[in-house]
């Protein structure tokens, strides 16, 4: 299936400027609501730390934690020097046309990082929102967890009840070093018309584990991304997790690659997609460069009433003995026996539907925070009617 291409200089690149806020409290009703949608609570106890940019213009930035740094992406390099040597070494400014533009016209995105040792338990909560008609919004971040720290983030990305178009290209580079880690939690609800450019890539140290998790259950009219993720130390662990629907005229291209580069790292790829009446192409691709790693690439898809497609790539790529990789791709439709099996039990056709779908989006992620489960619950949960 050809990629759906859309042109950055189609979108307005100037005029999303809006006053900066005291926190999420302090936004408009139906900003406040639709940001509740993708993870962004008012309350402070819920979280370690807040981001919110809407537009070209962060609204607020706060750590309430101790041994983390939230601030702005430009903040950011005005205060390290270091920084400089770090940005847009993971990904490439001429990779394509979305990361020329972000590179030519960037628009702040948000620097995170957890000191040495610094063990942040609670999520950390950021939003990147588009609230004007037609605009492009161009956002640069970067993450780091400094060694033996941990991170637990729930990025939530959304448009505007007033929006039907725009674009976000948002360049994510994350660094985690030796023994710490990063829990990284994507839920999206745009609009059916917003096309939608992630692209990330992360590195990896000794000992250091990355989880990754993608959400979006809402309409769209293009999202793809494919992030990158180098094992460079030994003992590393990647695990990536997205859950998909796709309603008509939404088409998602949705996967991820990661190289294994030393002994004994391990990497796990796995996709839950539904459609019904969109287009869903579901990649992986794990690359073995080293003996005594484990990897699993997982794609499985359903199709629901009114048609659509799903395309399941699964690629291994091994080049030294010892390596240890599998994969297994399904694409079916729901089962007239579970159907008639839960009917008997007294459920309806369509809550015997609704429960199986649930069951099949709700993936056992393996050692997620409680409270980011919660999250991801909550968006299927606000899924099923519209589903």
């Amino acid at each position: 299936m050809p990629e759906v291409k859309v042109r950055p200089s189609d979108y307005q690149d100037t005029g999303g400027e809006h006053a900066p806020l005291k926190g999420v409290e302090a936004l408009p009703e139906d900003v406040r609501q639709k940001a509740l949608s993708v993870g962004i609570e008012a309350e402070r106890a819920c979280r370690s730390g807040s981001f919110f940019q809407m537009d070209h213009s962060v609204l607020f930035s706060d750590s309430f934690a101790e041994g983390l740094e939230v601030m702005s992406t430009d903040e950011a390099l005005a205060k390290y020097d270091w920084l400089e040597g770090l940005r847009w070494k993971l990904v490439r400014r001429e990779a394509d046309d979305y990361t020329r533009a972000a590179a030519e016209h960037p628009h702040h995105g948000y620097f995170i990082r957890a000191l040495p040792g610094a063990k942040v338990q609670m999520p950390l909560q950021a939003c990147l929102f588009l609230e004007k008609e037609g605009i492009a919004q161009h956002v640069h971040n970067i993450v780091i967890a400094e060694e033996g720290s941990e991170l637990n983030i729930i990025t939530g990305c959304a448009s505007g009840h007033k929006v039907r178009s725009g674009l976000h290209v948002g360049v994510s580079e994350f660094y985690i070093r030796k023994n710490a880690r990063i829990t990284f939690t994507m839920i999206h609800s745009w609009s059916d018309q917003v096309a939608v450019r992630p692209r990330s890539g992360a590195l990896v140290e000794e000992g250091g584990t990355f989880l990754s998790n993608y959400v979006c259950l809402k309409p769209v009219g293009s999202l793809q991304m494919y992030p990158t993720v180098w094992c460079k130390g030994e003992g590393a662990l990647v695990r990536m997790h997205s859950v998909l629907y796709a309603g008509p005229g939404t088409n998602l291209d949705i996967g991820g690659r990661v190289y294994l580069e030393q002994p004994h790292c391990r990497a796990e790829i796995i996709s839950r997609s539904i459609t019904r009446g969109g287009e869903i192409i579901a990649r992986g691709h794990l690359v073995g460069l080293a003996p005594d790693i484990k990897a699993h690439l997982e794609c499985r898809g359903l199709i629901l009433g009114g048609g659509g497609r799903i395309y399941a790539i699964p690629e291994l790529e091994g080049s030294v003995e010892g390596v240890d990789m599998s994969h297994e791709a399904a694409v079916g439709k729901i089962a007239e026996e579970e159907i008639q099996y839960l009917g008997a039990r007294g459920l309806n056709s369509d809550e015997a539907v609704s429960m199986i779908v649930r069951g099949f989006l709700d993936v056992d992620i393996k050692g997620l925070p409680e409270g980011l489960k919660q999250e991801i619950r909550k968006a299927i949960d606000a899924s099923q009617e519209a589903m």
